[in-house]
């Protein structure tokens, strides 16, 4: 990997499939909005089996008929390699270069017998690599605050690193409030010789109450300040709103300041939050 990666910052959005016909009208709108200030790719989170997958490719094919770089989500974990194969031929069919390799979680109340053929990201590099070559470029998550279910900061290097190894382009991280939480995850992986962009995952805060929910089940911290500050508004959602505002555009320069290679926004779907954030910040042009 080029020394100078950091010299070319790209900005990126994550999209989830909507459900129903109101999340679809909501969906495009937001990517019409967000589309105009010319993002590298969108993302679109993965979901295994039945309708939820349908809904999984529906969105990549809109988005790319549109003409817009997409970057679909795709987990391994729960699947067959044949099952996942054929996702990747579907995608390459369609001109689509660039995946963003997950391990991705089992389904409630599944047991040992769920898991698939592939147990780890690292394994879905390497079965994306055997098969494609470098026609896809290959994203994989980062956890600067530690995996959830890592036994330690170190494990969870070496696990990040195997999915470098294996032939990962890049990486995303989890979001996160603590600057100095993805300053120290840099500055151990370069340690270990891991010479990626490594782009910070942003998380506009709309809600108290869905990000306590959110960042308990995925690890994420909530600084204590910041909690309780968000916790002192109440029900005053405009409130939360412009300090989360103040908060993450507060992180994102902090980020960019220390060289971060780019951003990558978790929208949930909304144009607004990440608007207010990449406005101030000037990103456009």
């Amino acid at each position: 990997m080029p020394s100078d990666h950091k010299s070319h910052q790209t900005f990126s959005f994550e999209l989830f499939p909507p459900k129903t016909e109101q999340g679809i009208t909501r969906l495009h709108e937001t990517v019409a909005t967000l589309n105009a200030r010319k993002p590298e790719f969108f993302s679109v989170t993965y979901g295994a089996g039945g309708s939820t997958q349908s809904n999984t490719f529906a969105t990549v094919d809109w988005v790319r008929d549109q003409g817009i770089s997409i970057a679909p989500h795709l987990s391994c974990i729960g699947s067959s390699r044949d099952e996942i194969l054929r996702i990747l031929e579907r995608y390459h069919s369609q001109g689509i270069d660039r995946i963003v390799a997950l391990r991705g979680d089992l389904p409630s109340g599944s047991g040992a017998g769920s898991m698939g053929d592939l147990n780890h990201a690292n394994e879905l590099v390497v079965l994306i690599r055997e098969h494609f070559g470098d026609d896809f470029r290959i994203e994989v998550a980062a956890y600067p605050e530690m995996h959830p279910q890592a036994p330690n900061f170190d494990k969870d290097l070496e696990n990040f690193k195997r999915k470098v190894d294996a032939g990962a382009d890049s990486a995303i991280t989890q979001y996160f409030y603590n600057a100095d939480a993805y300053a120290n995850f840099i500055e151990a992986c370069e340690k270990r010789g891991i010479d990626i962009p490594v782009v910070p995952g942003i998380m506009p805060i709309t809600n108290f109450s869905n990000l306590v929910r959110f960042s308990d089940a995925c690890g994420a911290e909530i600084p204590r300040w910041l909690r309780k500050r968000l916790e002192a508004y109440g029900d005053d959602i405009a409130g939360i709103r412009a300090l989360g505002a103040d908060v993450v555009t507060s992180l994102c320069q902090r980020l960019l300041g220390m060289g971060a290679p780019g951003l990558h926004f978790y929208t949930m779907n909304q144009a607004e939050p990440t608007l207010a954030i990449w406005d101030r910040l000037g990103l456009d042009g």
